[in-house]
């Protein structure tokens, strides 16, 4: 596995192209604390149903890492609540399933080197340990969509 953390860069994308796309779901995530939870929920039922129960291990904890990053610094407390301010898609291509965390701030992802004993702070490290490879789009009408690709097990 690579990691691809390093330059962060919204251009450099090594997603696979639409045309390839097998499957796809998504769900939209209220914001709360509870929204972490509820994304390994969809993430476990989707992958099971798409005969995939080696990735759900992984995936489950990728997604929760993106969506706590959401949820802790995408949303703005000040902006009038909305029903799903941050939204979780997963695709499915010949060989990778990629998940995209939607949240509507601009700032990128921002990796940070913990403290040996900090509580927090290791999340990005775990998705970049975790992927093939992740990285984050600036979403064309607002904020940004941080994603992370897993490949398919052998047949």
């Amino acid at each position: 596995m690579t990691a691809h953390t390093s330059a962060l860069s919204p251009t450099d994308t090594a997603l696979p192209r639409d045309e390839s796309l097998d499957a796809f779901a998504a769900c939209g995530l209220g914001g709360s604390p509870r929204s972490p939870g509820q994304a390994r929920r969809f993430v476990r039922s989707t992958l099971t149903s798409w005969a995939l129960p080696s990735l759900v291990p992984d995936m489950t904890l990728v997604v929760s890492e993106l969506v706590t990053n959401a949820v802790q610094h995408g949303l703005d407390p000040s902006s009038p609540p909305s029903e799903n301010p941050v939204w979780l898609g997963l695709f499915r291509y010949p060989a990778a399933v990629v998940c995209a965390v939607s949240d509507p701030s601009s700032e990128p992802p921002c990796p940070r080197t913990a403290h040996e004993v900090a509580g927090n702070g290791r999340g990005l490290a775990l998705v970049g340990a975790l992927s093939e490879s992740w990285s984050w789009d600036p979403a064309p009408l607002w904020g940004k969509t941080v994603w992370a690709s897993l490949a398919l097990p052998p047949a």
